[in-house]
């Protein structure tokens, strides 16, 4: 079984490009190019270079003592949450950013929803010198105001997206209808493993330098490269894939998706994709989206800005149809604890998104002597106002 795109955009049945006619000049450019451009040497480097200057990679892979012996199991972090901008979303703007130099293009956009995509994004663009438009819904620049006024002071601009819910998915709209408006000049940077060929794929080769570093970071603390559980949280999952990439064919290493539950997975207020969702067609790909009967997208539901997208990524819908990756669905009430458990047993203050994974331990039986490795996506100072609600600190 293949869990890597093939060469028609796939994984399995999912993924694909359904586009408008006039965005495909824009995706064909890509498509063409993407490949050969991140084979070059001068990108290599210039990439490698960035990562370990800039962002600070390799990020430590840091075994979680006080954690591990509450679960007895062992439990190994891989800290994104230190990265510049606090996320594991500045490996692949970094990425984009570059290839968006290289494809000749002078202005960017995005799409973002916590606003950590449009924060990465906005540090990039003025990284290079780039004009940079990011969209976000309204609902969401009154909830996220932190990473609005990060954004700001980078030199974005940020325009509200007054549609629909006036969240995620109708930013992604707006930005799909600039871009489609301004095909020559502009580069799409999409935050996650999602939307048409070859931005999933492309993406999660971005964000592979995750799995690349965990295979050497565990051979020197384990004595091993592979664990025998990788694990992360989905929204549309680019930390996850990244996590996942280079395990995704090692038949011993068993993967875990965390995905939203919100309210309940029963209770219509969630985000639970791989339970909720059926095939349908999303951004610019075919994967498992929440959908009513006639096809149209219901609102998903977490309190995490970052995992409430009614899709998923058309690997992460391929690694759950074909039953290789094992998909749990977390409450908030289970991740708001998790998340407290965390800073309390170990001093670090996860993201309400890398809360979501880590209450799997609660959830799940693992041996004493399984290597569990858990993506710790993102750190909480973007969601403190939420914990303090949450708990009324």
């Amino acid at each position: 079984m293949n869990y890597n795109v093939n060469e028609k955009g796939y994984y399995g049945e999912f993924g694909g490009a359904f586009i408008p006619e006039m965005l495909y000049p824009n995706v064909e450019e890509l498509r063409q190019n993407y490949l050969k451009v991140m084979a070059e040497p001068d990108f290599q480097n210039e990439f490698n270079q960035l990562l370990k200057d800039y962002v600070g990679r390799p990020s430590p892979l840091y075994f979680a003592k006080r954690l591990s012996e509450k679960y007895n199991t062992k439990i190994y972090l891989k800290r994104e949450d230190l990265n510049h901008t606090g996320a594991h979303k500045i490996n692949n703007t970094i990425g984009q950013i570059l290839m968006a130099k290289r494809l000749g293009k002078t202005r960017i956009i995005a799409e973002t929803g916590a606003g950590q995509h449009g924060v990465a994004t906005a540090t990039v663009c003025a990284l290079m010198g780039l004009e940079c438009i990011v969209y976000m819904g309204e609902i969401d620049i009154a909830r996220q105001a932190p990473n609005v006024a990060r954004m700001k002071m980078l030199g974005a601009k940020v325009v509200p997206a007054l549609s629909g819910s006036r969240t995620l998915k109708d930013a992604t709209n707006e930005a799909i209808r600039d871009w489609i408006n301004n095909p020559v000049n502009t580069h799409y940077i999409i935050g996650s493993a999602i939307g048409p060929h070859p931005y999933p794929d492309m993406v999660t080769r971005f964000q592979a330098v995750i799995s690349e570093e965990i295979k050497w970071q565990l051979k020197e603390q384990e004595g091993r490269e592979n664990p025998d559980y990788v694990a992360a949280c989905i929204g549309g999952g680019s930390n996850a894939a990244g996590t996942y990439y280079h395990f995704l064919h090692e038949d011993n290493v068993k993967i875990i998706a965390v995905e939203a539950a919100g309210l309940g997975v029963d209770s219509g207020e969630s985000a639970a994709t791989s339970v909720l969702g059926k095939e349908g067609i999303i951004h610019g790909c075919k994967t498992l989206l929440m959908q009513t009967n006639d096809g149209q997208i219901t609102e998903p539901y977490s309190i995490s800005a970052g995992l409430d997208y009614p899709g998923v990524g058309p690997m992460h819908a391929h690694l759950c149809k074909t039953g290789r990756a094992e998909f749990m669905s977390i409450t908030d009430d289970e991740a708001m604890k998790a998340g407290l458990e965390l800073c309390e047993l170990e001093g670090i203050i996860p993201a309400i998104e890398s809360s979501h994974a880590l209450a799997i331990f609660s959830q799940k039986e693992f041996k004493p002597d399984d290597v569990v490795v858990m993506s710790l996506s993102g750190r909480g100072d973007k969601d403190l106002q939420n914990y303090i609600d949450y708990f009324k600190i």
